[in-house]
């Protein structure tokens, strides 16, 4: 068995790690995990013969002297990436949150990247997996890591944190995500709060929206608080200024003035925002290199998204959803988009026993909104279809094939779902 120091200078001189055989970089270490469907064990001598240097198991399963034997190819891959992270000089800013955590990354590692050399998780590798491989791509050139974590259960954020070490943290907000498996709004609110229970414990600094109770609750009286957003008790304060337009401009007044214009759509991004303008400010970036690096921020990841196409304008959001985002999709919508309106809705997953009520609540908000026309696509807004009279799709390939046909020549369509919804099928219609 070999120790994580040990392992440690190996993977130094060979700086790539890889859980994939179909993602081989040459010379690379090759780590065997397994799941509940398959077994990378089985794969460790393809991964050598395919040009990896060394491949760590935790089965036998052959004499070669690359295969590097140990206990637990997972919890090695973790220790790896905690060592690793203590090993280089950085600083390493985690965040987590119901909604909002991978744009609040981009904008946060856009801004620090205009005066340090900034590492940011990649997609969504933001779990227990995610977050070691992407420890392991720190290099001595960086001076931040801007890391997400996700989380669907308690107990998650906490192992995160002890695997990245975070100086920094932000909870983006606390919403009603993933409730089957947190156990209720109150588990979400605990399980988020790990991460404040982590800086707390390591002197860290939180960076957080004065103007969310539930995280001035968990919070408490810490004193290491950077706050931002609307609030007179922010440090950094600003406001939304938007004109007739579909995108987000933020207002910043404190601690000095500047117009921020985004190319994000609604208001419930401003604190995503607002927490880039701080982490930057804090940090000692200057206001313009901040402006330019959030002005000049693109979300092209069905986050936020606003797209033009013959004549429809497509706002997509259809990454991910939960009630709490729902809500705030179709109030920026019905504010911000005028003439014909579709919204087109993917089921909510994870929401437990609380799913046919969240779905009716949801339901019942979109026929509110003024819209010509309420699309629901999946099993799990049948009924709320039913009492609403809006039109229900088995999924949205079905969806997609009915806007193909009924598709005015102009309007504005909010598209938004869970990802396992696959939302972003409805694309196919405006070809």
């Amino acid at each position: 068995m070999i120790s994580i120091p040990e392992l440690h200078k190996l993977f130094l001189k060979h700086p790539q790690v890889s859980t994939d055989t179909r993602n081989l970089p040459a010379g690379c270490i090759y780590v065997a995990l397994k799941g509940p469907n398959f077994n990378g064990n089985a794969f460790a001598l393809q991964a050598l013969n395919n040009g990896a240097s060394y491949a760590i198991v935790d089965e036998h399963v052959g004499e070669d002297a690359r295969l590097i034997r140990c206990q637990d190819t997972l919890k090695t891959l973790q220790e790896l990436a905690t060592y690793h992270r203590r090993a280089m000089d950085v600083h390493v800013l985690a965040i987590t949150g119901s909604n909002g955590k991978t744009t609040t990354k981009e904008l946060t590692a856009a801004v620090l990247s205009r005066g340090f050399e900034t590492l940011y998780t990649e997609g969504n590798l933001n779990n227990h997996i995610g977050v070691p491989l992407t420890l392991l791509r720190i290099t001595e050139d960086h001076d931040f890591a801007v890391v997400e974590m996700g989380a669907n259960h308690q107990g998650e954020i906490a192992l995160l944190c002890s695997i990245a070490q975070p100086d920094y943290g932000i909870i983006t907000n606390i919403g009603k995500a993933h409730l089957e498996g947190f156990g209720g709004p109150e588990g979400v609110k605990k399980g988020k709060g790990e991460m404040y229970t982590f800086l707390k414990q390591h002197d860290g600094l939180i960076f957080r929206s004065s103007d969310q109770p539930a995280l001035d609750d968990l919070a408490g009286d810490y004193p290491e608080c950077v706050l931002f957003g609307r609030s007179e008790e922010a440090d950094f304060r600003g406001n939304v200024v938007n004109g007739d337009g579909p995108f987000l401009c933020v207002e910043l007044t404190e601690p000095e003035y500047a117009l921020i214009p985004t190319h994000l759509t609604g208001d419930y991004n401003l604190d995503n925002v607002m927490c880039a303008v701080a982490v930057g400010l804090h940090f000692g970036i200057p206001v313009e290199e901040i402006h330019d690096a959030i002005e000049n921020y693109n979300p092209d990841n069905q986050r936020s998204q606003v797209i033009q196409k013959n004549g429809i304008t497509i706002v997509l959001d259809a990454y991910n959803a939960n009630p709490t985002s729902m809500a705030a999709a179709l109030k920026n919508f019905a504010q911000h988009f005028s003439g014909h309106r579709i919204i087109a809705l993917g089921e909510m997953l994870e929401l437990g026993e609380t799913s046919a009520e969240e779905h009716a609540t949801i339901a019942a908000l979109a026929s509110g909104c003024g819209a010509d026309r309420v699309l629901l696509v999946g099993p799990g807004f049948a009924g709320a279809a039913a009492e609403t009279g809006a039109s229900h799709f088995e999924d949205s390939v079905a969806c997609a094939q009915w806007l193909q046909k009924a598709l005015p020549e102009k309007a504005s369509i909010l598209i938004k779902g869970s990802r396992g919804s696959k939302m972003e099928k409805l694309l196919q219609a405006f070809e």
